[in-house]
C-alpha cells in the first residue's frame, strides 16, 4: 500500500486533521500507531467502527475515485475526506499541482461499471469539481467530477450502459 495521507474536515473545525496511513508487516498503522479498532461492513455504504473505546456509525454519502475524496456521515456529523498517495505527495512537493483548473479533453472510465446517471448535456459549460456522471462499480456509486473546465462536446454513453476501464465517456472542447 505504501504511505497515504488522509485530510479530514468538517464544518465545526477550521483546520482539517491529517492522518498518515501505512502498513507495517500485516498491521495497518495510523500515524505510526497500530490500528486497534474493529470495523464491520453493514452494507456497501454503511459501516460500524469501534475505536479507542468509542462507537462510530459511518455512512458513505458520496465517493469519488476521480479526485480521491469522500463525504461521510459519522454519528450524524458530515465529514469530508481527501486522500493523497505517495505520487500525489511527490507531485505536490515538486510544485506540479498548482490547483488551477486545466482544459479537459476527455473523461475516461476509471474502472469497469454501469453508468447510473449523467448530470451534464452536450454543449453545457463545466467547471472544476462539477459532477459529470455516476458510475456504479463493485456496488459503490462513484460520482465522477470534472478535473478542469471546458464545454461538453459529446457524451459517448447513456444511463444504463455498461462500460470498460479507460472507455471514453465524454469529450470536451
Amino acid at each position: 500500500m505504501g504511505m497515504l495521507k488522509i485530510k479530514v474536515s468538517d464544518s465545526s473545525t477550521t483546520e482539517p486533521q491529517i492522518f498518515q496511513l501505512s502498513v507495517k508487516g500485516r498491521e495497518l498503522m495510523i500515524d505510526d500507531q497500530p490500528f486497534t479498532g474493529d470495523l464491520v461492513r453493514l452494507n456497501d455504504h454503511h459501516f460500524h467502527l469501534i475505536w479507542r473505546h468509542h462507537s462510530f456509525d459511518i455512512l458513505v454519502v458520496e465517493h469519488s475515485t476521480a479526485d480521491k475524496s469522500a463525504t461521510l456521515l459519522i454519528n450524524g456529523v458530515e465529514i469530508r475526506t481527501e486522500l493523497k498517495d505517495e505520487l500525489d505527495l511527490l507531485l505536490t512537493a515538486m510544485g506540479m499541482q498548482t490547483g488551477t483548473a486545466k482544459k479537459l479533453n476527455v473523461l475516461r472510465a476509471p474502472m469497469p461499471g454501469l453508468i447510473q446517471a449523467i448530470y451534464k448535456a452536450e454543449g453545457e459549460h463545466i467547471s472544476l469539481g462539477d459532477n459529470l456522471l455516476v458510475l456504479v462499480a463493485m456496488k459503490m456509486e462513484n460520482v465522477l467530477k470534472s478535473n478542469g473546465s471546458g464545454t461538453v462536446k459529446s457524451i459517448k454513453v447513456k444511463a444504463g450502459d455498461i462500460v470498460e476501464k479507460n472507455q471514453v465517456l465524454m469529450e470536451f472542447q
